[in-house]
């Protein structure tokens, strides 16, 4: 395959297959069909800590993990009703990371933001997982036209809505974008090291700023006029 083709537009089953992922590039841009579900770090701890067992049969019935927290509502009837997902930051996450792979079998986290290149060293490319990323801010409403329906909602009484661990089918749920690959390559990486070289060009041969801030160094002797 053409790794210097720009990125594609994939339709990516939720129980991907090994091959599915392998065809994945970072920076590709991935709709997603099937069972997503929601964990963060209520589910992480009753799971991981705790030693809760799991609601669902993982991966069998879904293989997709969701950093996000849902604007839904329950019915009087019990039914749900789901208009946007807003993906909350994974980098919260990562202490659970390792041992939440070894218990459900995900392949696909998604969330805001990616995890850190280590996590991905370290655990992603093992388990032969992949990190999708939401597209920038204020997308929600447009995630939640991808679900069809939410088919379950689980540990609500003691996680509460935000927390609990929801169970949505998805129809062309996206879009997404492939942070990193399953050889633990990370998009954002990739293109900080760009900017990080374009920014030292710009200021190539200009004068040192006479003034920094703390904060901006750990020496306090650098807070000063020159």
């Amino acid at each position: 395959m053409d790794r210097s083709a720009g990125p594609k537009r994939i339709r990516l089953s939720t129980t991907p297959s090994r091959e599915d992922l392998a065809r994945l590039r970072i920076g590709d841009v991935v709709h997603l069909d099937g069972l997503i579900y929601t964990a963060r770090e209520g589910v992480y701890m009753r799971a991981c800590e705790q030693g809760d067992a799991l609601p669902m049969d993982l991966p069998r019935e879904s293989a997709a993990n969701f950093h996000c927290s849902p604007a839904a509502t329950v019915e009087p009837d019990g039914s749900f009703t789901m208009g946007a997902v807003t993906a909350t930051a994974s980098f919260r996450f990562s202490k659970w990371i390792g041992e939440w792979f070894r218990l459900s079998g995900a392949k696909l986290i998604i969330g805001k933001g990616g995890m850190t290149s280590a996590d991905y060293r370290e655990h992603f490319v093992p388990n032969g997982a992949i990190y999708l990323t939401t597209v920038g801010y204020g997308t929600g409403a447009l995630l939640g036209r991808g679900i069809k329906r939410v088919k379950a909602l689980h540990w609500r009484e003691d996680l509460g809505l935000a927390q609990a661990m929801w169970v949505i089918e998805a129809e062309n749920m996206g879009p997404f974008i492939v942070e990193s690959d399953l050889e633990g390559n990370s998009l954002f990486e990739r293109e900080n090291e760009r900017v990080s070289q374009n920014l030292a060009r710009v200021y190539e041969g200009t004068k040192p700023a006479v003034l920094r801030r703390f904060g901006e160094t750990d020496d306090r002797s650098d807070e000063l006029i020159g």
